[in-house]
């Protein structure tokens, strides 16, 4: 069995480390100290013909179903190091390619991530420590009998798929009220996770924090738009770590603007980054982050260890832990 990593060499090597790549080359042919760029693919045919099993990570390649077929013609099955396989899936699955991803692994920051703005949003730390920054207390602690903390209190997660799951995990060490809008989110799921199902209106209007971690699709575009922002507190706190394109960021940005004491907490934004006159900019409520809710730092390697044990797992003829189905795409942020 041969194996490839296909992608940009120096993402490959920071997401594969040496000792996970030592655990590769005892279990395939591959050859740890090449990786084929993305954008060389279509001159590399030869190379790529007898290829059994890609090893990649961001910048995986979306080539059109016929190319698939004329450039991997042995190919058996892709591991992503990386989060969603949106981009490129399709027309591997349609040419019976099997994929995997470690979406699981790079769910965790994004959910320690969402998490601790929950926690500090609760305590009413990014409105009242804006004005305690610039020397005016009384402003300050104006709202202080609307913070509500971490004890009892209710917060809203829109989306409950992977990422959504492991906040839900991670709130349970709180005693919240979490309220949860997800359409494929299931009564024995919601027990299990101890959510509450609940509508979007109904979050909107009493959840003091409300966390976006929909899917990233067509059917979720402007979803989270003016009149859903509208029944917010006005000491609400938005938080934005799935996808910028399922928030209506104009009638976002409108909210924020007549509600001072409200917060939105942007990771991600449409367009990313946002357009130069964007209203997001200048808005003192508005805190913007440049994507850096998933893996960063050490916690890429992460991802790379995920799918060498998941390539073993399935040598082993074990049952896989993250394999991708098409259709999960529906579901996948």
């Amino acid at each position: 069995m041969k194996g490839i990593f296909l992608g940009r060499k120096e993402v490959i090597d920071t997401v594969y480390l040496e000792s996970t790549k030592n655990m590769l080359r005892e279990n395939i042919d591959i050859d740890t100290e090449y990786t084929l760029p993305t954008d060389e693919i279509y001159s590399n045919a030869e190379l790529l013909s007898d290829i059994d099993v890609v090893f990649s990570s961001w910048g995986m390649p979306p080539p059109d179903g016929t190319a698939v077929s004329k450039l991997f013609p042995k190919l058996k099955a892709i591991y992503y190091a990386a989060g969603s396989v949106q981009t490129f899936a399709g027309p591997f699955f349609e040419n019976g390619v099997k994929i995997y991803s470690a979406w699981a692994a790079n769910g965790v920051p994004v959910a320690e991530y969402t998490v601790a703005q929950i926690i500090l949003a609760n305590k009413g730390f990014f409105w009242s420590s804006r004005y305690q920054s610039v020397g005016n207390r009384e402003r300050a602690l104006e709202k202080r009998a609307d913070i509500k903390g971490n004890f009892n209190s209710r917060v809203g997660l829109i989306g409950v798929g992977m990422i959504g799951s492991l906040v839900a995990e991670m709130l349970k060490s709180y005693r919240l009220e979490v309220l949860a809008f997800d359409p494929f989110l299931s009564d024995e799921r919601a027990k299990k996770l101890d959510v509450k199902k609940a509508s979007l209106e109904e979050i909107f209007s009493s959840c003091g924090t409300v966390s976006n971690h929909l899917a990233d699709n067509d059917q979720t575009a402007g979803m989270l738009n003016g009149k859903l922002f509208d029944r917010m507190s006005d000491t609400a706190t938005f938080i934005n770590t799935g996808r910028g394109r399922q928030v209506d960021e104009k009638a976002l940005a409108e909210f924020m603007e007549k509600h001072p004491f409200a917060t939105a907490l942007l990771d991600v934004t449409f367009p990313e980054p946002p357009e130069e006159n964007s209203p997001l900019y200048t808005l003192s409520n508005v805190i913007l982050s440049p994507h850096i809710a998933g893996s960063i730092g050490n916690e890429v390697s992460r991802m790379g260890e995920y799918m060498t044990e998941e390539f073993l797992r399935v040598q082993k003829g074990e049952k896989p832990l993250y394999e991708v189905k098409p259709e999960m795409l529906k579901t996948m942020a």
